[in-house]
This record gives C-alpha cells, sequence and structure tokens, in this order.
C-alpha cells in the first residue's frame, strides 16, 4: 500500500507546488495534467491534478473549484535541524501569508505550515518534566521558533 496526502487549490496550483519542492530538498514534481473528462469539479481540461514529493512526503493535488479552504485541520511540519534552516523555511513561506503563534504560519495559497527545530521535540521530551514545561511555555509565546530560546528556557 501507498498512502499519499491530497491537497485541493482553488487555483495556481502548479505555482504553489513549485514553491514548495523549491524549498525542501529532496522535493520534486513527478507529474502534471489536467482531467481530460468532464467531472462534477468542472468541465473537461479545467481539472488539473499533479504528483509530488515534499522531502520524503508523497502528495497529489488538485486544482478545481472547491467550497471549501485549507484550515489548521492539516499542517505540513518541517522539522529543521538549524535556526538557519527555520529562518529560510519561514521567511519564505510567510511571504504573502500570515505569521501564527507557535510556529505555525499560513502560505500564500492558505496552507498550514509548522517550522519546528528537531531539538523542540527533544527539549519537550526530555525526562525533567520542569524542563520540558519551561521549554513548552517558552515556545507557546514564540510565533517563529527560535532554538537559543528554546535552550534558555530548558536552562532556567
Amino acid at each position: 500500500m501507498k498512502v499519499t496526502q491530497n491537497l485541493w487549490f482553488e487555483k495556481d496550483m502548479e505555482a504553489a507546488i513549485a514553491f514548495y519542492t523549491s524549498l525542501i530538498p529532496g522535493s520534486s514534481i513527478e507529474w502534471t495534467s489536467a482531467l481530460p473528462a468532464e467531472s462534477p469539479s468542472g468541465p473537461a481540461g479545467s481539472v488539473k491534478i499533479a504528483a509530488f514529493t515534499i522531502g520524503d512526503q508523497r502528495y497529489q493535488a488538485f486544482e478545481a473549484w472547491r467550497s471549501d479552504t485549507f484550515n489548521h485541520t492539516f499542517s505540513i511540519v518541517v522539522e529543521c535541524e538549524t535556526q538557519a534552516e527555520i529562518d529560510r523555511l519561514w521567511d519564505a513561506l510567510k511571504e504573502g501569508g500570515k505569521a501564527e503563534q507557535c510556529g505555525w504560519l499560513k502560505d500564500r495559497w492558505g496552507l498550514s505550515w509548522q517550522i519546528a527545530p528537531k531539538r523542540l521535540g527533544e527539549l519537550t521530551r526530555d525526562p525533567d518534566r520542569a524542563k520540558a514545561r519551561r521549554v513548552a511555555e517558552a515556545m507557546l509565546k514564540m510565533v517563529k521558533l527560535d532554538i537559543a530560546g528554546l535552550e534558555a528556557a530548558a536552562k532556567g
């Protein structure tokens, strides 16, 4: 079996997936096409479909009329090793979008992302629960996550 996430865009699917795949190393667009038959989402040729990977995750996408928009019930989490990676992705994805609390943002297409340091998971799973609580409390006060700030909170 293969599991693939699906993203449904109202417009600009090809621009969105080209942007996403340009940001994450190891990403690629496998194919794009237009549905040759009429469907409930539009006339023949108006519905676009694509397959792509972001990092090690498989996705497909549609571009067609839709009644629902992206929301927080689905987000893409990117675990970063360095602050430079966080800063680069945050700045790129936030352009035309909206920053939110705790390392979340919505990109210009309305898709939610969580840009988080790998270190956050390590610190919040620390057996010293007081340390983990300090880190969690610091994270909850941040917008873009800051590794140095999380490390400082861990030290108390």
